[in-house]
């Protein structure tokens, strides 16, 4: 794989030096080695495009108000991290910095003019109030690439309406597509919405690059999670307007998650030839010459019968039984796992899946990078809030001076000692 970012990348002002962590990446020959990100976004969708950078080799500042990210506060928590801040925020200099006066501003600015890369995903209209909306930037440095993520748009009828993944699933599709069988709409229980908008963001802003490769230019990348949680519904669009509305249930027969003696199977047959293999693994010759059973169609018909009888035959083994005689005949099916089971699977170890990051104030985690073992760097922990204030601050040119008077001033914040190393 050929590299290019050397060739695309700005060099840093002359005040900036490259960071022991910059090196580190270069050494590794990642694609965004010495691509300088500025991360001022909160939550998910931003961090996790920015993380994404980052395991490609970026050197990614996390910009953070004094009380934080507010997705150190949501979900399962623990001190001032939780699930969320650490998955998303891995591996980045954590910078504390109080943008609300006009010194937190100036520095602000200051900073977005040294990246490469700007992301932030406030409601239209706020980074312009902190003085660092495109145009401002742009006008300074017209090779920036600035990407800004939210929910539905920089305008139109809710571009300033509030938005969060659940809100998504909802007004996009999402919960319609995962009605049960009776109708119900249901949330999937995953942040589909937010993680959606990051992927598709890292995608853009990579294609984005390389365009300034060529041109020399950057650009302004707008990405709202109502257009990404649009996209990923391609596919049920277009069956919902050919079928007249969305069917409801699996597209195929039998299809479905079924109790053994000790767990639970997922088993389906997409096509003929996977039902007849179907039917040689649970022994049942007569199944595809019956006629309620030779098309999917009529499979799809009879669907309540196949899966009662499917169930009543898998619930008198266990699992491992039937995996075994599943594999045997090459028929599509899964146990149903948790993930300390997805820890413990064969496969995870042979492709090296999990690393383990070591999170001062929590302790030790075995998370999943990048798919793919090239291409990425191991994962670190995330930053405390301010963790890495001074240093990021003298790598951006100030003297010590400087940052003593924004330190006494409170306009950043450099986090203790024992915030960053206190034991779980």
């Amino acid at each position: 794989m050929v590299y290019l970012a050397a060739l695309f990348i700005n060099k840093p002002d002359a005040s900036m030096g490259t960071t022991l962590l910059e090196k580190i990446a270069m050494s590794l020959n990642l694609p965004f080695s010495g691509l300088r990100v500025l991360d001022i976004s909160q939550g998910i969708a931003g961090p996790y495009c920015t993380q994404i950078l980052w395991q490609q080799g970026a050197h990614v500042i996390k910009v953070e108000p004094p009380e934080g990210d507010w997705g150190r506060n949501v979900g399962v928590v623990r001190g001032q991290h939780s699930a969320l801040s650490i998955s998303y925020n891995a591996g980045k200099q954590g910078l504390c910095l109080d943008a609300r006066s006009v010194v937190g501003k100036d520095l602000l600015r200051r900073l977005a003019l040294q990246a490469d890369v700007v992301v932030q995903n406030f409601r239209p209209g706020v980074a312009q109030r902190l003085g660092v909306g495109y145009d401002d930037l742009a006008e300074v440095k017209p090779q920036l690439i600035y990407v800004s993520i939210s929910g539905y748009g920089a305008d139109g009828p809710y571009a300033q309406a509030p938005a969060s993944d659940s809100v998504m699933q909802a007004d996009t599709g999402l919960m319609f597509a995962n009605q049960d069988t009776d109708g119900n709409p249901r949330r999937i229980g995953l942040l589909l919405a937010d993680i959606s908008t990051a992927l598709y963001a890292a995608q853009q802003l990579a294609a984005a690059l390389y365009q300034r490769l060529s041109t020399g230019s950057g650009t302004h990348l707008e990405i709202s999670l109502f257009e990404a949680c649009a996209a990923l519904q391609i596919n049920d669009m277009a069956a919902f307007t050919l079928a007249s509305g969305r069917p409801v249930g699996a597209v195929s027969a039998p299809n479905g998650v079924f109790p053994t003696a000790n767990g639970q199977l997922s088993v389906l047959a997409l096509n003929d030839d996977q039902f007849a293999r179907l039917c040689r693994a649970l022994d049942r010759p007569d199944w595809p010459s019956d006629p309620r059973f030779q098309t999917n169609e009529k499979r799809m018909a009879a669907r309540d019968y196949l899966h009662k009888e499917i169930a009543l035959q898998l619930a008198q083994a266990p699992s491992e039984v039937w995996v075994a005689r599943l594999q045997q005949y090459d028929v599509l099916h899964a146990p149903v796992r948790d993930y300390a089971s997805v820890a413990a699977h064969p496969q995870t170890a042979h492709l090296d899946m999990l690393q383990t990051i070591e999170q001062p104030g929590v302790g030790t985690l075995r998370l999943p990078g990048l798919p793919g073992i090239k291409g990425r760097q191991a994962m670190q922990p995330a930053p405390a809030i301010g963790q890495h204030t001074i240093a990021i601050l003298s790598e951006a040119g100030l003297d010590s001076n400087e940052i003593s008077e924004l330190l006494n001033s409170a306009v950043v914040k450099q986090a203790d000692t024992a915030e960053v190393t206190e034991p779980a």
